[in-house]
Order: C-alpha cells, then sequence, then structure tokens
C-alpha cells in the first residue's frame, strides 16, 4: 500500500504541483478569474439540481392548489431559479473555456521559449546528441507538438479540477444536508473510487510511454519518409510504399504493444473491484434512501433532491478520454522539459570552460589569426563513441594558407571543423590561435571570424537574399553585398530568374516561391561564406563544397577561388583531387592521425597514399569526360 501511494504521489499528484508552478509566469489575474469562473460553474449545476427538485416537490401542492397558491408560486419561482441556473451555466462556460485556452497559449508559448532556449543554451551541440537528454528532449517537443496535449492542456486541466471538485462538494454537501452525511460521505467514496480505477489506466501511459523511444522514433521516421516530397521519387520507382507503410504500422503498434498490455491488466482488475465496490455501496445508500421515503420520513423534494445529487456525484467519477489523456500526457512532456533544462545545465557546466575574458588580451580579435591556428595534442571522442576520432593530434594550420585536408571516410576531416567551431570542445589538448587558447575567446566573437560550410549545410525556406546574409547576420545585409557574394559564387544568374529575384521564398510550399537544384543550392552556400569573409570572417572553412557540382563549373570556380579568399586562413575538405590540388598545402588524414603533409607535387613525387588516390581518382576522368563524378572510393 505504501509503495502504491508512492507512485501514486510521484505519478498524479507531484506533477499537477510542479505544473501549478507554472502557473507564476502567467499573470495572477487570468489564473484567479479562470479559478473563480470554475469555481461558479462548478456550483451552478449544484443550484439547478436543487431547484429542479424544488418544482417536483411543489408540483403536487400547485395542481392541487391552482393558480394563484403558494405552492403554485413556489413552482414558478423554483422553475425560474432552475431556468435561469441553467441559462447561467451555459453563458459562462464558453467563457470558461476561452480564459482556458488562453492561459494554455501562455503556458504553451513559455515551455517553446524554455524548449528553444535550452536547445541552443550550450556553445557546443552535445546536448542534442546524448541519448539521454536528446529523449527527453523529443518527449518535450512532441507534448508541444500535439496541439491538445501539451504542458498547457495539462496545466488548465489541473485548474479544471477546482470546477469538478467544487461540483462534487456541492453535491455531497446537499445529500448531507438533505438526507445524511454518512450517504454523502458513501457517495464521495463511491465517486473517488471510479475516478481513482478510469485514471489509473491513463497514468500507465506516463510509466511505459518513455521507455518506448526506439519504436516511437521508428514510426515518425517512416510516417515522415511516407509523406515528404523528398523521398516520394524513390518509394514509388523502387515500389517501397507499402514496405514503408507496413514498417510504420508495425513500430507505431510495438510502441503501443505493452502498453496495451498493461492498461488491459491493470484496467480490468480496477473495473472489477471499483465497479462491484461502488456497485455495492451505491444500491446500499439507494436501498436506504428509498426505505425512509417509503417509510414517510423523506418528503419528495427531498427524495427528488437525494437521488439527483447522488447520480451527479456518481457520474464526476466517470472517464472524460480527450480531457484526462490529453493531461496526462501534458504533464509528461513538462516534466521531459524539466529534466532536460537540468540536463543541459549539467551537461553545460561539464563543457571547458572559459579560462577567462582574453577581449583585454586580444582586443582586436578581428584580426585573428596573424600567425596559426593549431591543434595542439588533440584527443576527442564522440559522446557514446566506442574509440577516439583523435588521440594526440598536432597540426598547425598557417595563417593566409588554403589547406587541404583529404583521406577516407571516417579519418575525421568533419571533426576538425566541429572543433575549430568549439560546437565540441577537446577532450585532450587545445585547439590553438596565435598560441592561445580558443576557449579563452568570447565564443560568439570568435565564431564571426569564421565562415564555415559544412556538408550537409541548411536550406533555409526563406528569401534566397536572407540565404546568404546569415553569414554574417550582424552585418546589415545590403543588396549590393549579396549580389557580390551570389556572383562570387556563380549563381546571381539562377536567383536573379527566380519570380522575385533574391526576394524570392526558396520553397515550393508557397504560392510565389522557387526551388533550386543541388548544385544550385551548395552554390548558394558558398556564396553564405564568401559573404561572412566580407564581412570580416578571418577562417573560412568549406566542407565539401562543391560535392553537389558537375567538374566544369566545380573547375570555373576553383580558377577564381584563390582571387576570393586571398589572405583568408582557408580550410578545405574534399573527396575531389582536382579540387584540393590547388591548396598550398595537403594534409592527409588515417585513422585521425596524419600521414602525409606537403604540396601537391611534393606528395604525389613521394609516391604514398595521395599519390595513389590521385592516381585511382585520374583514371576515371579525361577531358572529354568532364561530367563524371569524382569520389575517393570508400
Amino acid at each position: 500500500m505504501r509503495a502504491r501511494m508512492t507512485r501514486y504521489w510521484a505519478e498524479a499528484v507531484e506533477p499537477r504541483l510542479f505544473l501549478l508552478a507554472q502557473l507564476r509566469g502567467v499573470p495572477v489575474r487570468s489564473t484567479a478569474m479562470l479559478t473563480v469562473l470554475n469555481v461558479g460553474v462548478g456550483l451552478l449545476p449544484v443550484g439547478f439540481v436543487v431547484a429542479t427538485s424544488a418544482v417536483i416537490g411543489r408540483a403536487p401542492g400547485a395542481v392541487a392548489g391552482g393558480l394563484g397558491s403558494t405552492a403554485w408560486r413556489e413552482l414558478v419561482i423554483a422553475f425560474v431559479v432552475a431556468g435561469a441556473a441553467f441559462l447561467l451555466q451555459q453563458l459562462l462556460t464558453p467563457l470558461s473555456v476561452s480564459l482556458g485556452q488562453r492561459l494554455k497559449h501562455r503556458v504553451d508559448g513559455r515551455f517553446h521559449d524554455r524548449l528553444m532556449a535550452a536547445s541552443l543554451r550550450t556553445a557546443s551541440i552535445t546536448p542534442l546528441e546524448d541519448q539521454a537528454s536528446l529523449s527527453q528532449l523529443e518527449q518535450a517537443a512532441e507534448g508541444l507538438e500535439k496541439g491538445n496535449r501539451t504542458p498547457g492542456d495539462a496545466a488548465v486541466g489541473t485548474l479544471a479540477l477546482v470546477l469538478r471538485y467544487s461540483r462534487l462538494l456541492g453535491f455531497l454537501g446537499v445529500i448531507g444536508v438533505t438526507y445524511a452525511w454518512w450517504a454523502a460521505a458513501s457517495t464521495g467514496l463511491v465517486t473517488m473510487a471510479f475516478r481513482f480505477g478510469q485514471r489509473g489506466g491513463v497514468r500507465i501511459y506516463t510509466r511505459l510511454w518513455p521507455h518506448r523511444t526506439r519504436y516511437r522514433r521508428e514510426a515518425e521516421y517512416f510516417r515522415v519518409l511516407g509523406i515528404g516530397a523528398e523521398s516520394a521519387k524513390e518509394l514509388r520507382v523502387f515500389g517501397l510504399a507499402d514496405w514503408v507503410k507496413e514498417r510504420y504500422r508495425s513500430a507505431a503498434v510495438e510502441a503501443l504493444r505493452p502498453v496495451w498490455r498493461e492498461r488491459r491488466r491493470v484496467s480490468v482488475g480496477n473495473f472489477v473491484w471499483f465497479t462491484v465496490a461502488g456497485l455495492v455501496i451505491g444500491f446500499a445508500v439507494l436501498a436506504a434512501v428509498l426505505r425512509t421515503a417509503a417509510a414517510g420520513e423523506l418528503s419528495l423534494f427531498a427524495l427528488a433532491l437525494t437521488l439527483q445529487a447522488m447520480v451527479s456525484a456518481v457520474l464526476l467519477g466517470e472517464f472524460y478520454h480527450e480531457a484526462d489523456t490529453a493531461t496526462q500526457f501534458g504533464m509528461l512532456a513538462a516534466r521531459a522539459m524539466d529534466v532536460f533544462e537540468r540536463q543541459v545545465r549539467d551537461l553545460e557546466a561539464a563543457e571547458s570552460p572559459a579560462h577567462g575574458d582574453a577581449s583585454a588580451a586580444l582586443p582586436d580579435i578581428r584580426g585573428l589569426p596573424a600567425r596559426d591556428i593549431s591543434f595542439a595534442g588533440v584527443s576527442f571522442a564522440y559522446p557514446g563513441g566506442t574509440s577516439p576520432v583523435f588521440e594526440g593530434l598536432d597540426l598547425t594550420l598557417r595563417a593566409g594558407e588554403c589547406t587541404a585536408i583529404v583521406g577516407l571516410n571516417g579519418a575525421g576531416k568533419t571533426t576538425l571543423v566541429k572543433l575549430l567551431a568549439r560546437l565540441y570542445d577537446p577532450a585532450g589538448g587545445a585547439v590553438l590561435v596565435d598560441g592561445g587558447d580558443i576557449r579563452d575567446l568570447p565564443i560568439d566573437q570568435w565564431r564571426r571570424q569564421l565562415a564555415v560550410i559544412f556538408q550537409d549545410f541548411n536550406r533555409y525556406e526563406l528569401t534566397a537574399g536572407d540565404n546568404i546574409a546569415f553569414g554574417a547576420v550582424e552585418e546589415p545585409p545590403t543588396s549590393d553585398a549579396l549580389r557580390q557574394a551570389a556572383m562570387a559564387a556563380g549563381v546571381l544568374d539562377v536567383l536573379q530568374r527566380l519570380p522575385n529575384g533574391l526576394d524570392t521564398r526558396l520553397s515550393r510550399r508557397h504560392t510565389d516561391g522557387g526551388q533550386l537544384s543541388g548544385g544550385q543550392w551548395q552554390r548558394l552556400a558558398i556564396a553564405r561564406a564568401l559573404y561572412a569573409v566580407a564581412a570580416g570572417a578571418r577562417v573560412l572553412v568549406l566542407d565539401e563544397p562543391t560535392a553537389a557540382l558537375d567538374v566544369r563549373t566545380e573547375a570555373a570556380f576553383f580558377d577564381e577561388f584563390a582571387g576570393l579568399t586571398r589572405g583568408v586562413t582557408t580550410l578545405l575538405i574534399s573527396h575531389r583531387f582536382a579540387t584540393v590540388r590547388r591548396a598550398d598545402r595537403i594534409i592527409v588524414l588515417s585513422g585521425g592521425q596524419i600521414i602525409e603533409d606537403g604540396s601537391h607535387a611534393a606528395l604525389m613525387a613521394a609516391g604514398g597514399t595521395y599519390a595513389h588516390l590521385f592516381d585511382l581518382q585520374a583514371r576515371r576522368f579525361t577531358d572529354e569526360d568532364a561530367d563524371s563524378d569524382a569520389e575517393v572510393p570508400a
């Protein structure tokens, strides 16, 4: 029993107290108005039952006394009171719902803000890749995305308990005053037994649902895959539509199967025990009331009032599926949000702290690097990874040079970029700029020195101009600057042919939107990086910058590349050796270590790994076959 009560407190009471605490950010007047309104709406049916019982009780006397008699006047008064109570309830209920919706949106708005703030709070992206925190984030986001199962719904549902229980207390008070307090207590026990039994089935969701994350993720993946425009072509060409539907169905069923099984076990038991107990107690009270009435000890008015109050009270114990389920899932999302915030704070505290405010020592951070960027004894492994990516890596990038990094998949090329951008911090060693640890630099200022285009760059469904201007959000964008960056990336002509030029939204979901090809999107991303360089970024990082471009376009771009990036420290990652051969320096990574370092000519003369891979790729191309792709064999 003690264990059951402890679990009940943890699953039912504590989450509601937590939700009520979230109302502190909502104006007190709104909460107070809704509470008072709920009390009123809750008590009005009690008044209606009293008035209608009075109508029933006075009806025989009014019929016998005729018009104008005292009983007739009392009957009319009771009827008017009943009508007024009913009318007032019909007027106040929509107002209560409206205020509840307003409160819901306020609470959900705060949770949305907290979710975004927590997701973007840390300098690194560790919380978004840590499985424990990611599960809580998905749980919180899922609750907010489902419009009728949000923390706001749960908060409003918690306040709605005022309505339910004020009404219950009103009916129990009527039974106690009219008949007997033991009957009122018994009716209340039956009502709460029904309520507890019904809610127990819903609480199972909150107990088991978080443990079905794997299957829920799989079901969501196949759902998005089945309805997404990006996957539509292959699903049809390869005949995968039925397979995707079946995988979605099986994952969704597997996510729910343990919940169904446990609900059947608990709900059947609760239904049998609580229903039998409720019926026994209820019929015992009903028999006592009828026996008292038959003995002439209970008036018609008292009998009607007691019976109506008993039935109305017991009905308050019934299960309201949508409201109760929404409240339970909303509480689950709110709790997940709280846990996620705490996990983010813990991860933030575990991140490498800044060693001090470096702005005093380096007043002109915009000039960095003036000498070099060094990875000094860097060791790093991804969260949850089984093996390190780097162990004691030493690498120096000289300022103003174009350094290319090549290597097979998994060599650690993109990881270097993430460490340089402080999306992660090394577990050992340090990344130094002009001899100083980048963790000593204000992170926002350091990132403004970087112009980075990742291999999986973002495609913002905003205007083409916005997609370029995001390279330097601190600079007010000008049309000339945007056009210059687009021209440098070779995409200006394409953008000008869009319906509204650079002001065209790049999405077919908008009536006046436009769409770009894969290669055009990549040029737009390059334009974003070049815009950042024009705005003052001193380090340009291009991770597979021309993977979606044909060979002629790539060659034309790199013919102008040196002039565009003169004086900028450039880190170039590419599988295409025709691209990297133009770099001042080429570094070959393997297993997280540097195995070759030199110019294209020097490395070819050495006849090592670089020369072997270059020759393999060169055999696939001729001047006449300029449209072929050049990928390093994996």
